[in-house]
């Protein structure tokens, strides 16, 4: 497994999982929270970046790859943001939901549930080996 993994969230409405592997590939801007960007520019290419349907599915979908370092966002009309650019790796067989992740003690921890409003979180290698578990076999 890679050295550090972490959490994208994304209304499936505005992008899901679906359109990034058709897509396949990127770029993940639009970040507007200090922590967030500052996770973003923690990033280091080939981590494994876990993608979250929020609002409307609240589950984790799929697992992404870093394919390219932070870099200046280009949406951004001023301050200093940052992107950086993913790939889908794999689709969870089973998505992991916020329910799940909320009542398993390896996982009530994550800043997705102590941290809810972060759109960009760093998920610790027992977490991820956890969710990765919970996901159980990959799908296509």
């Amino acid at each position: 497994m890679a050295k550090n993994y972490w959490m994208v969230k994304q209304e499936p409405e505005a992008y899901s999982w679906d359109t990034f592997e058709k897509e396949g590939s990127t770029s993940w801007t639009g970040v507007r929270n200090f922590q967030a960007r500052n996770n973003l520019r923690s990033m280091r290419k080939d981590d494994l970046v876990f993608f979250y349907h929020s609002v409307s599915e609240k589950q984790v979908v799929g697992l992404a790859k870093v394919s390219k370092e932070f870099y200046p966002d280009k949406t951004a009309d001023e301050g200093d943001w940052s992107a950086v650019d993913l790939v889908p790796f794999k689709r969870l067989a089973h998505p992991v939901t916020l329910e799940t992740i909320k009542t398993d003690p390896k996982l009530k921890d994550l800043p997705l549930v102590k941290q809810s409003r972060l759109s960009v979180s760093p998920v610790g290698g027992e977490q991820a080996k956890r969710i990765l578990e919970l996901g159980a076999k990959w799908g296509s």
